[in-house]
């Protein structure tokens, strides 16, 4: 019989070619990242993973990689000596701690201009000032206790200069007393022992220190930021909901409502997820929130919020109403359709430059024992009314970290990957965007406010973010076919505005 024309053609159809390719060994991203085991996990510590921080340590104009290493291995600083060209240099300037990391972010907390990085730990956290780009020493931090610690921001909550620390606690662990897989209930998936937690094993709370001219402050209980006991705490990112000028911080929480502490100008801050709607999703149900983006989704000039979660529930994304409220509109912009997968890191970015954010999600199992370890990366364009999944690298990884930045100056943005016993993923773009772009490199907490050929943009800098991870911290906007920017609006931390007009497009400005 023959076959019709328009049935061989699907015969012989293939799949559109991916929009970014992994560049991590060519580039020198190839030591491979160990967190517990990859048969079987005994503890919930060898789940978690870790993430990375992107910044430019030694002030010379190109970004560099941190990643973070759990199971008793030493994190992983990579010098940028070419654009896209990597060396590992860590150990030499003195980041040479061994233990269970977790997070990363990275900011000028003591105001030497050059960039001090946080790493969290089960155990102690490590705080390191960067001593001009030639070595870290470690700054010590009030604390007294084993914690389990996770995400992590730098933020002026206070306005007065200094960048204060937000650290999220995940939950109280210990090897000798947790209980080890199928011992209870809570140590089962699908009838499978594997290891236990988070439920069944007792909360922590979260972390705030104010910067006192470079010192740190524990100020977790006045703030109010101690207050909450009932939440497993993740990803952690801040950002202004309600526009008042004073930044608030989202909290991905696993298994529990997320947190939304609103700022309340004060010193202090008052938890509203619930009232606010961000805490569970459509149907009032706590998720496993894991990873956290913020960003103006739909241009209307308010930061929208969204949340990573697990296998067999819908990730959320949740619309400003430009109050401080939002709606739950997963379903309505598309996103309601990818259920069978664990999601962790994340982004907003607009990687066609047509100045719509895009976003990008990925994934890995918590459960190797289940056979569905290792899952592939998510990426999805936004199209003015919903997001329509785009055609994203297909290897499979059990991923956690994300983080993106623009790693050669050219005004695209890579996309850098923690998997885990693996080597990071480098995803650099296939095709250069026909769009063009423009950055900003501008303090923590500032916020832009962007015009180019008829469409207004808005977004912050922000130092914390993803799943345990910090991105490039240069604000990245794509223009579409706009040749100037018609207006620019610039707000510091501490509320003083600047406005510029008719700038030029791909550059960066400082």
């Amino acid at each position: 019989m023959k076959v019709p024309a328009v049935l061989a053609l699907a015969v012989f159809a293939t799949a559109p070619a991916p929009l970014f390719i992994d560049r991590a060994g060519s580039a020198g991203l190839t030591h491979r990242i160990p967190n517990g085991g990859d048969k079987s996990k005994k503890y919930i510590i060898e789940t978690t993973g870790s993430g990375m921080a992107l910044f430019d340590y030694d002030n010379d104009g190109l970004v560099d990689i941190f990643i973070v290493s759990g199971d008793g291995a030493r994190s992983r600083l990579y010098r940028n000596a070419d654009k896209l060209s990597f060396e590992e240099v860590g150990e030499d300037l003195g980041l040479n701690r061994v233990g269970w990391g977790q997070g990363a972010c990275a900011a000028d907390f003591n105001g030497d201009s050059y960039t001090d990085l946080l790493v969290t730990y089960w155990g102690t956290n490590s705080l390191y000032r960067n001593v001009e780009g030639r070595r870290f020493e470690a700054v010590r931090l009030p604390e007294r206790e084993t914690r389990y610690s996770t995400g992590c921001v730098f933020v002026d909550y206070d306005r007065d200069g200094d960048l204060d620390l937000f650290i999220a606690n995940y939950l109280k662990f210990d090897f000798a007393s947790t209980p080890l897989p199928g011992s209870n209930p809570y140590c089962f998936y699908r009838g499978v022992a594997v290891n236990c937690g988070p439920r069944g094993l007792p909360f922590a709370r979260n972390m705030l220190y104010r910067n006192d001219a470079g010192t740190f402050v524990d100020v977790s209980a006045e703030s109010g930021i101690a207050g909450p006991d009932s939440n497993y705490a993740l990803g952690a990112v801040a950002t202004d909901v309600d526009r008042d000028g004073w930044p608030d911080l989202y909290v991905a929480c696993d298994q529990t409502p997320s947190l939304l502490y609103m700022n309340q100008r004060d010193g202090t801050f008052r938890e509203e997820g619930l009232l606010r709607g961000v805490s569970l999703d459509e149907n009032g149900k706590a998720l496993s929130g894991m990873g956290v983006a913020a960003a103006d989704y739909d241009n209307d000039g308010h930061i929208d919020l969204f949340r990573t979660n697990f296998s067999d529930e819908r990730v959320t994304l949740y619309r400003n109403r430009g109050d401080g409220t939002f709606d739950e509109t997963t379903n309505a912009a598309g996103l309601g359709i990818n259920t069978r997968y664990v999601g962790w890191g994340t982004a907003f970015l607009d990687f066609d430059h047509d100045a719509r954010v895009d976003l990008v999600q990925v994934n890995g199992h918590v459960f190797p024992e289940t056979g569905n370890y290792r899952q592939r990366a998510i990426l999805y364009r936004n199209d003015g009314k919903r997001f329509v999944e785009a055609p994203a690298p297909p290897e499979l990884h059990s991923a956690r970290g994300l983080a993106t930045g623009d790693l050669d100056n050219d005004g695209t943005l890579e996309i850098v990957i923690n998997n885990q016993n693996e080597a990071p993923s480098l995803w650099r773009s296939a095709s250069k965007p026909s769009g063009n772009w423009v950055m900003f490199d501008l303090p923590v907490s500032s916020t832009v406010k962007l015009s180019a050929g008829g469409i207004t943009q808005t977004n912050e800098v922000r130092a914390g973010g993803s799943y345990l991870s910090q991105h490039d911290r240069r604000l990245h906007f794509g223009v579409g076919s706009a040749t100037i920017v018609d207006s620019i609006e610039i707000v510091s931390p501490k509320g003083e505005k600047r406005v510029l007009t008719r700038q030029p497009v791909n550059r960066i400005l400082r």
